[in-house]
């Protein structure tokens, strides 16, 4: 028989789509922060996310750039403008007082981003 036979090709090849599948949502780290934990349903994304973090010592960061917080606001509205309709997930620290929160979530919206989703943990 000289026929090459793909099928065991095509199994290998779908177990390792399904790991990698798995596995890529793990490896997404970023900045180390204390989340507070409630519960709520997942959000389903499509698209590579914005994610505004705020760290125990104050500090901002977009995606993992570290940023000024009196630049937060600019650099967002020119996001905003190349992307309509850009969603930010916003991750901050439970030790950071909620004033200082607040005030990062009206600067976002200040930008122009009108969708703004809060990172949390579920409970243990």
């Amino acid at each position: 028989m000289s026929e090459i036979n793909v099928t065991p090709l095509v199994d290998v090849m779908l177990v390792l789509l399904i790991i990698f599948m798995v596995a890529a949502p793990m490896m997404r780290e970023g900045i180390k922060v204390d989340l507070p934990q409630t519960e709520g349903k997942d959000l389903y994304v499509e698209e590579e996310n914005l994610v505004v973090t705020i760290a125990k010592n104050k500090e901002i960061y977009i995606n993992e750039q570290k940023i000024d917080p009196l630049k937060l606001g600019s650099i967002l509205k020119r996001i905003s403008l190349a992307e309509r309709d850009k969603e930010v997930f916003l991750r901050a620290d439970k030790s950071v007082p909620y004033g200082y929160v607040v005030t990062i979530m009206a600067e976002i919206k200040k930008a122009g981003i009108n969708k703004l989703g809060m990172v949390t943990e579920p409970p243990e």
